[in-house]
């Protein structure tokens, strides 16, 4: 990544940091100065200490406010408070009882911050996602994303749950400290700062080793992540080809270059936290060593030592820390820039001024050419019209462009040249959601979700009865399966419809479809598995419940095709012939040898079927 890119990432994820903090300031800033509070009564319990041993015990000097001597001398002065101790015990418990309240209010807002940051992070996500081109999904590692959405966002919310304030914790500690020793004995107070540079330094040099070994482990988690998800959907293709060691293979190498990652960054903290501990065991003892030395020199009282071996460490302390706040705010700095990486994404927009036109009309294709990304032109020049109400087909080998043209309509792709029009109307000054509603798809490989059968077909129209939903089931020849089945219309179906056959998916893909109310009806390939009878049924269901629908049908198997109105072929992205059934198989080309193929093996199978051998 250039210089200059860093400089724009750093700059985006800070502005998403920011927006984070700003949505959730009052929990945030209240957790803040709660801490604040909570630092300032840390302070306390040595000077109390420091006030018995020296004041109380020795007669020194008090080193209490005035307003704390005024209230003690209202008592009875030092020789009260001497017979009393129990009067500074009680003020350190009650000293705990409050930070620990503080503290508890702090952590309770913090979460509450962090907890709602999160809950935006994976909203934004959500539905980014949800408007994102096809052309964007169909190219994304599922598992990749899972990860961002997840682990990634958990990592934004430890920091701001658990780090951000320690840096104001940090700051206000290694203030007052300084100010309450300064006083007392700058020559201790300097010597107990020779390790703080390197300290500082050490934790800077870690930061920037923890930025680049968590980008490579949150990589590889997501690598990781992809393939579990790979697997455990296709699961029953790993069984039906026997796979099963191999995808173990696979996965134990992920799991083993995730291990290798993460076990660096443990290493990484696990070298930073030692060495830290070192240089501050050092640095306490080099003070206690001096503190000790100088109140033996007469320069320092018994109680100036406690109170320097107490604010040492929490001098000490906070540098330290300084490594854990940067390690995950440096992870955290690598989250933010794999979440803004999906948020950059720009969304599918309509035009300015996007229609919601009758949709019920003739569907022409002006010299449409499309390709994809990588590669050459899928479909070239392409012409012709489709009048409203027909039932046309489409047949071509594999990558002649079949499925390209169920996607543009549905503008799932947008064209590289030329126009597609409905009802006269320029598919790209539709509104997409408009568009979509209207002109339905029904997959080769349709996806069902893990619910009920009924769940999965009412998803497409909520609004419907359950008399229209049986009716639509029943076009679609799926009404008998459905109710033979274990439980009947509320049969749970499994992830992606795995309970079901191929032939099952299929029709009640068909059926969910049309419950939509649609001026188009595409089928993709979308009867390729179900028996020939099946198929005559629902396209005999079709013709009835359709007459003012216009529908489009992609197949390779003849006998699908040989009802529309006008079928197509496609041939290398261009439409090489047209005609009915009756007109193509006339003439000499691909459909006529098609046919001729297909007609041939089912006159095989019905001759080998009434030989003396099969009877």
């Amino acid at each position: 990544m250039s210089k200059h890119n860093r400089s724009f990432m750093k700059k985006r994820n800070h502005r998403l940091m920011a927006s984070l903090l700003k949505e959730n300031l009052r929990y945030f800033l209240g957790a803040a100065i709660l801490g604040i509070f909570s630092v300032f009564l840390g302070f306390f319990t040595p000077a109390v200490l420091a006030e018995v041993l020296d004041n109380y015990l020795q007669g020194l000097p008090s080193r209490l406010p005035a307003f704390l001597n005024n209230w003690t001398e209202g008592l009875g002065g030092r020789e009260f408070m001497r017979q009393n101790l129990w009067i500074p015990g009680l003020a350190l418990v009650l000293i705990s009882v409050l930070s620990g309240f503080f503290n508890f209010l702090k952590g309770r807002w913090t979460a509450t911050g962090a907890e709602n940051s999160a809950r935006r992070l994976r909203n934004d996500l959500y539905s980014h996602l949800q408007e994102l081109p096809f052309s964007y999904h169909s190219k994304a590692a599922t598992g990749d994303l899972v990860q961002r959405c997840t682990s990634d966002v958990d990592t934004v919310r430890r920091f701001l749950s658990m780090q951000l304030l320690s840096i104001v914790d940090a700051v206000m500690m290694v203030g007052i400290a300084l100010a309450l020793l300064i006083p007392i004995s700058i020559k201790i107070t300097m010597i107990s700062l020779i390790i703080m540079p390197v300290l500082f330094l050490f934790a800077w040099q870690f930061f920037k080793l923890i930025i680049k070994a968590f980008r490579t482990a949150d990589e590889a988690e997501g690598k990781l992540t992809t393939v579990l998800q790979e697997n455990l959907t296709g699961v029953r293709v790993v069984r039906a080809f026997g796979q099963a060691q191999r995808e173990i293979e696979k996965y134990e190498a992920a799991n083993r270059e995730n291990r290798d990652k993460f076990m660096k960054l443990t290493w990484l903290d696990a070298i930073y936290w030692s060495s830290g501990d070192l240089m501050g065991m050092v640095q306490s003892l080099l003070t206690l060593l001096v503190s000790l030395m100088e109140a033996r020199a007469g320069n320092i009282s018994i109680g100036d030592v406690v109170v320097f071996t107490s604010y040492i460490s929490m001098l000490i302390w906070p540098v330290r820390n300084l490594g854990r706040i940067l390690s995950q705010g440096g992870r955290t700095m690598v989250s933010l820039e794999r979440i803004d990486e999906i948020l950059r994404q720009k969304e599918e927009k309509d035009i300015d001024g996007a229609i919601t036109p009758n949709l019920n009309g003739d569907i022409v294709f002006d010299k449409v050419s499309f390709q994809y990304d990588e590669g050459g032109e899928v479909l070239k020049d392409l012409s012709f019209t489709i009048k409203a109400g027909q039932t046309v087909a489409f047949l071509g080998a594999t990558g002649s462009g079949k499925s390209t043209i169920a996607l543009l309509l549905q503008r799932l792709y947008p064209v590289t040249r030329g126009t597609i029009t409905i009802s006269g109307e320029d598919i790209a000054t539709v509104k997409r959601k408009h568009l979509r509603a209207r002109v339905g798809l029904v997959l080769q490989e349709p996806f069902l979700y893990s619910k009920t059968i009924y769940d999965n077909l009412r998803m497409a129209a909520p609004d419907k009865t359950k008399e229209q939903i049986e009716l639509a089931a029943q076009d679609a020849q799926a009404k008998d399966f459905i109710e033979e089945s274990e439980k009947g219309w509320q049969t749970m179906v499994g992830e992606r419809g795995v309970t079901l056959s191929g032939g099952q998916k299929q029709r009640a893909a068909i059926a969910r479809t049309l419950l939509k109310d649609n001026d188009v009806l595409i089928f993709d390939d979308s009867l390729s598995a179900v028996d020939t009878q099946t198929d005559a049924r629902i396209r005999e269901a079709l013709r009835r419940r359709s007459r003012d629908i216009t529908t489009i049908i992609i197949s390779h198997r003849i006998l699908t095709l040989s009802q529309a109105d006008k079928i197509f072929v496609l041939e290398d992205g261009k439409i090489t012939d047209q005609g009915s059934h009756e007109e193509l198989i006339a003439r000499p080309g691909l459909y006529q040898r098609i046919n001729q193929i297909q007609s041939g093996l089912e006159d095989e199978f019905v001759a080998q079927a009434t030989t003396p051998e099969a009877l």
